[in-house]
């Protein structure tokens, strides 16, 4: 049996990418709002779909209301997917500010909500990149400029406290430091690699990861923290992809 501090395995980390998949990760990672089919096709192909599997993935994303038609012909994310699309570009670039030892804290007020909104404003705390200490009680280093949805203060009270005496052991209590930098460092091992189908998987699934990182202060993180390393290869990868995807384009 592994133990606690091992690093996974490349298959334990990588789950293999759909057509669906893919063509939203191109879509989420691309540096113009919109792609052509053809663009989707050439970036279909470098990571192992033929054009007719992309096609058809496309027919079906605009049917299910994944993917919108421009007026010239193209393909972008509809709506509801735009918010996955900033969350995802909030967890790559990141900005921080420097952190004075506050901690930023919301407190759940509001009684005799239904199970769906309880999980909507879980979801939400989560989305700010706040954890649980007790129930009804969320917090997080104030080192985050924090984008809180315009109807929290209905549903409870934000604080600042200072009151936390051993910073670094709160933190590891919060957030599962070491399984979170253990599987970053196996999605940069599978990253890198010549072959363009697992490259692509794994920085696929590193944005997933990078969602799920805290964002605590350095003061707060281990010395070896993987989380820059891996922001900085999915954004080598992407560019690399971005300008293959042109090139073939081109062709």
């Amino acid at each position: 049996m592994p133990s606690a501090n091992s690093v996974p395995s490349t298959a334990a980390c990588l789950r293999p990418v759909s057509a669906r998949s893919a063509l939203l990760g191109l879509l989420l990672g691309a540096e113009v709002p919109a792609l052509t089919a053809r663009e989707l096709v050439a970036g279909g192909q470098i990571v192992g779909f033929t054009e007719p599997t992309v096609r058809v993935a496309l027919s079906r994303m605009t049917s299910a209301g994944d993917l919108e038609r421009t007026d010239e012909g193209g393909y972008r994310l509809s709506e509801r997917l735009l918010h996955r699309q900033r969350r995802q570009a909030a967890a790559i670039h990141v900005i921080p500010k420097p952190w004075n030892g506050d901690w930023d804290m919301f407190v759940v007020t509001a009684s005799g909500r239904s199970a769906a909104d309880r999980a909507t404003l879980r979801a939400a705390l989560i989305d700010l990149r706040l954890a649980e200490l007790r129930e009804g009680v969320w917090l997080r280093p104030a080192n985050l400029y924090l984008d809180w949805p315009t109807d929290i203060d209905t549903l409870g009270e934000r604080l600042t406290t200072k009151t936390v005496r051993d910073p670094a052991g709160l933190a590891a209590r919060l957030w599962d430091l070491s399984a979170w930098a253990n599987r970053a460092r196996a999605l940069l091992a599978a990253i890198d690699t010549s072959d363009p189908v697992m490259r692509f998987t794994a920085c696929a699934t590193s944005v997933r990861h990078l969602l799920d990182d805290p964002l605590l202060p350095y003061e707060l993180l281990p010395s070896d923290w993987p989380g820059s390393e891996l922001r900085q290869s999915h954004l080598e990868y992407n560019d690399w992809l971005i300008e293959t995807r042109r090139s073939i384009t081109r062709a």
